[in-house]
């Protein structure tokens, strides 16, 4: 396409992409380093998803944003068109996706144990379980995204060399990889999130109707605001996280349902004059993007977090 046929589209993404791995790549490891410190009063166990969920976001960011996303549309022919790399590409690319949702999902899971009940919370709310189970993740993660690797191809086409799907792999095969990565990076981790935090709110809501009809004793009275300053705060933290997932990222679950449902998974993706492409690689964008809001969001809700982002902040500038 002449730059004289350029679709704003392209020229979005030909500077999106680039600055949103410059902005997120450098706050995800600030991220981690401040998390790290354990001066935030965090759980323990907190402490291991959130650091976790900043290296998959950076994995994210490497390999998607810079190695894929900006290498396509500054090259024309990109180093992965080729092999091995066009049939390892989405193996990393995928188990790095797979992990950054996977670890939201966890994660949510071990606040909802956690702010439901006490008996499980001594054994799943651990440091130790949050290794193991972050660990597992990554691995699993990886282990699902092998398949890609007899999926794609590297064929001249137009004078161009590309990576495409397989043109003699059973059509079969290729469906059934892509609704299952559907499955599993949009429609189970939605249903999850959605449920966990709906069973969340309504029990800190029961809880708040009942301390305000019942006051039993001046020793209850006493512990209650601390209890409700750690409930805020633990409820605060698995908001922040799970829900800013679930908003950026609903708009390229529903057109990539939409495509892969209907006559459109056939059209040419890189033709804008398809609105559903225009529509499609904006849920792209918003999606990626995910993986460079943590800092911002914990700077912006966690009061702790921020007072140690503005320390280091003062640290490095004096």
């Amino acid at each position: 396409m002449s730059p004289q046929q350029k679709h704003w589209m392209v020229t979005l993404q030909e500077v999106f992409y680039p600055v949103l791995a410059a902005v997120g790549i450098p706050s995800n490891i600030i991220t981690f380093l401040i998390i790290w410190r354990r001066k935030c009063k965090l759980s323990r166990s907190s402490t291991f998803y959130l650091m976790a969920i900043s290296v998959a976001d950076n994995l994210v960011l490497i390999f998607i944003v810079v190695l894929e996303l900006s290498v396509k549309y500054h090259q024309q022919e990109p180093f992965w068109s080729y092999e091995p790399w066009c049939s390892l590409r989405d193996i990393f690319n995928y188990g790095a996706s797979n992990a950054s949702t996977w670890l939201v999902v966890v994660f949510t899971m071990e606040r909802y144990v956690a702010i439901h009940t006490w008996k499980m919370k001594t054994k799943i709310c651990t440091s130790r379980c949050a290794a193991w189970t972050t660990m597992a993740v990554f691995v699993f993660s990886n282990l699902f995204a092998i398949p890609y690797y007899w999926s794609n191809a590297s064929v001249y086409v137009n004078n161009q060399t590309r990576c495409i799907y397989k043109p003699e792999a059973p059509p079969q095969f290729i469906h059934a990889l892509v609704w299952v990565q559907t499955l599993q990076a949009y429609i189970l981790p939605f249903i999850i999130i959605l449920t966990l935090n709906g069973l969340t709110l309504r029990l800190i809501a029961l809880r708040k109707r009942v301390h305000i009809t019942a006051d039993l004793t001046s020793r209850v009275n006493n512990v209650k605001p601390l209890l409700r300053s750690r409930t805020r705060k633990s409820v605060v933290l698995l908001v922040t996280v799970s829900m800013s997932f679930l908003l950026l990222s609903v708009t390229r679950a529903i057109t990539q349902i939409i495509l892969r449902t209907t006559h459109m998974y056939s059209l040419d993706r890189n033709n804008y004059n398809f609105q559903i492409n225009v529509a499609a690689d904006t849920g792209t964008m918003l999606s990626l993007s995910n993986a460079a809001a943590n800092m911002y969001l914990y700077v912006c809700t966690q009061s702790k977090f921020r007072q140690e982002f503005f320390a280091c902040a003062r640290q490095v500038s004096f």
